[in-house]
């Protein structure tokens, strides 16, 4: 099954089933706006996560610039909002599902499998006809459970330097060309990329109305990585990744780990070589 969902199914099954909405719209650049969105309007009983609140945890030397939250407070913040092993959860963004990727990702990595993504976000469920309001959650809470996480799903750093350079794997850049390049770097430290890295934009798994491209593009899109047996993914601290992950998986690919510290991590280790583009 696909995990994209569209809005008329998202809305079919939110009369009928057990469903979370999930609002995760952030904003890098203001971390206040995304929750003042939310409070202004949206999907009628959405629980709101906060990227580095709920779905990131505390920044240490190494672990990156968004490192995984803790396991057993994220689970606590999942049952307060009435998400449990049963729940349907679809997590939303704006447009782009760049935050919901996130989302998805991290509960995949928790072992939650019912999980999806609206295509399009909150402009496509408007867009839609459907209703909105600025009502705060009223879900009950779930009974507290055990989360496995899939560590299969994630890697680190000694795993990327150890993998990097093999034939039969690729590491995959999410960011933009001119960063990966070394062109600019808004945020980290250091410019570049991971010796070996191919570039593959998050971004370019969207159509320009926001919305997700079919398998079919998608596999299009990655088609250059089919002999490979295992797909390593990062960007700067490993949310937009989650885009080309989940795009990956929807394009047919199973092997695919999320490098979850990113170049935000890889940097922070002085032996760690980065590489340049000249222009």
């Amino acid at each position: 099954m696909s995990n994209i969902m569209s809005v008329e199914k998202a809305k079919e099954w939110s009369e009928e089933k057990n469903v979370v909405f999930a609002d995760c719209r952030f904003e890098l650049s203001d971390p206040e706006q995304g929750y003042k969105k939310y409070k202004r309007e949206h999907i009628p009983g959405a629980a709101y996560f906060d990227l580095e609140k709920d779905l990131s945890g505390e920044i240490k030397k190494h672990g990156g610039r968004h490192p995984l939250p803790d396991i057993n407070s994220l689970q606590k913040n999942l049952a307060a909002t009435g998400i449990d092993k049963d729940t349907i959860v679809i997590a939303y963004d704006q447009n782009k599902s760049v935050m919901s990727a996130r989302m998805l990702w991290l509960l995949k990595f928790c072992g939650y499998e019912r999980v999806f993504i609206l295509n399009g976000g909150l402009d496509a469920w408007k867009k839609a006809g459907f209703p909105v309001d600025d009502k705060p959650d009223n879900l009950k809470q779930a009974v507290e459970h055990t989360i496995e996480s899939r560590h299969e799903m994630a890697c680190g750093e000694s795993y990327v330097r150890m993998k990097k350079d093999q034939e039969n794997t690729a590491l995959i850049d999410s960011r933009s060309y001119e960063r990966y390049a070394g062109f600019e770097e808004p945020i980290d430290k250091k410019k570049g990329h991971i010796p070996g890295a191919l570039q593959y934009d998050w971004v370019d798994v969207y159509k320009e109305d926001g919305l997700w491209k079919t398998a079919e593009e998608l596999r299009k899109h990655f088609k250059d990585l089919e002999s490979k047996q295992e797909i390593i993914v990062y960007c700067g601290s490993g949310v937009t990744a989650s885009s080309n992950v989940i795009g990956l998986w929807e394009a047919g690919f199973s092997n695919v780990k999320l490098y979850v510290g990113s170049f935000s991590d890889w940097i922070t280790y002085e032996e760690n070589e980065v590489a340049t583009i000249s222009k």
